[in-house]
């Protein structure tokens, strides 16, 4: 049994998965459980449990992370789309590893939950 999240299989090459974009430190794959036509992760390839462990970061790091994501959304030919990241088990994240979700291809409400 490995302690490891599905996140950390999935670098690994232990765990298949639909991969868009991947690079030494930033990978992106569809959601296998997508909440909308567009689902896309994207993940560091290094831990960090969640959002606020961008606090600790390079902030060279951080925003190569965000401009890739913008570029993942331009990419699959999303015009309107969210990006989302939960902090915390409250916030209704389930996998700690941080990871952004762009969610794109339909309306979206607000508030969002």
């Amino acid at each position: 049994m490995t302690d490891s999240t599905i996140f950390e299989q999935i670098i690994a090459k232990e765990i298949s998965a639909d991969i868009v974009y991947e690079d030494d430190d930033i990978m992106a794959f569809h959601d296998i459980m997508p909440q909308a036509p567009v689902h896309i992760l994207v993940i560091p390839k290094i831990k960090i449990r969640d959002f606020a462990g961008l606090q600790g970061l390079e902030d060279a790091f951080v925003g190569r992370m965000f401009k890739k994501t913008a570029d993942l959304a331009a990419r699959m030919g999303l015009r309107d789309y969210r990006v989302v990241s939960n902090c915390g088990a409250g916030a209704g994240q389930s996998v700690f590893y941080l990871h952004l979700h762009i969610l794109g291809g339909r309306s979206f409400s607000w508030p969002p939950g």
